[in-house]
């Protein structure tokens, strides 16, 4: 939870601090104060803001392409065009070799050690596993267990990224699903709760005849010993009566 407020309160400043800016060599800067900051990992909404668009055409528009980079591209996408981009300082490159780690994570929860160095351009296992401790869990973005026999990180979790445009159909039929289990969930409810209010009348009502039952017996047990505690106290008078003459 703290790391999600401090996300939040990082992704205010920023969208505040580019939208107050109106030239495009303040922007570039600004995108890499934020891509180099080592507590945010999500960059869309920095991205959507409008003044953004004032670096295309400039010397600075390869700055945008970075910051989409960093909203859901990974170190070997940078890689692919890095004759064409800004050099990254090392805080970038730490950054961008993070959210790496965590788009793997999206899909498989048991990572090979050798899928990792290739990823993420490391060249033995003491400095990938330096990396995934220090860098990942410390940092807070991943948890997991390093296993040095089976040379494969188990993710037990990973911190979301920005949604990459491929990913909304995915997400809107994802949650189209959950909304229709969901509702049908919510009838099975009603009809249980329903159900449960018949059958709690229908005891009421057989537990009501019951008590008047119950009340009817008392009553006639009643009127029966009424009716015969007269003939027993006669019988037994009778019977003393004759005794004594004998």
């Amino acid at each position: 939870m703290d790391m999600e407020r401090k996300q939040s309160e990082l992704i205010d400043h920023f969208v505040k601090e580019a939208t107050a800016l109106d030239a495009a060599a303040p922007l570039a800067d600004l995108i890499l104060e934020a891509t180099a900051h080592p507590s945010l990992f999500a960059f869309s909404e920095i991205l959507s803001v409008p003044n953004l668009a004032k670096l295309k055409g400039t010397q600075y528009a390869a700055s945008l392409y970075v910051l989409r980079l960093f909203a859901c591209g990974t170190w070997s996408d940078y890689k692919c065009n890095a004759g064409s981009l800004p050099a990254l300082v090392p805080d970038q490159v730490r950054k961008l070799k993070q959210l790496t780690v965590l788009t793997l994570a999206e899909t498989e929860k048991v990572l090979p050690y050798d899928q990792l160095m290739e990823e993420l351009d490391v060249s033995n296992v003491r400095e990938l596993e330096d990396f995934l401790i220090n860098e990942c869990m410390y940092a807070g973005i991943v948890r997991g267990k390093l296993d040095q026999l089976r040379r494969c990180f188990e993710v037990q979790f990973a911190a979301g990224r920005d949604l990459r445009p491929e990913q909304l159909d995915n997400m809107i039929q994802t949650l189209s699903d959950w909304l229709g289990t969901s509702d049908g969930l919510l009838h099975l409810i009603q009809e249980k709760i329903k159900w449960a209010d018949i059958m709690s009348e229908t005891n009421k009502k057989h537990r009501k005849e019951i008590e008047d039952k119950v009340e009817e017996v008392k009553k006639s047990l009643k009127k029966l010993n009424t009716l015969s505690r007269p003939t027993w106290t006669y019988e037994a008078t009778k019977r003393a009566f004759l005794n004594l003459e004998e």
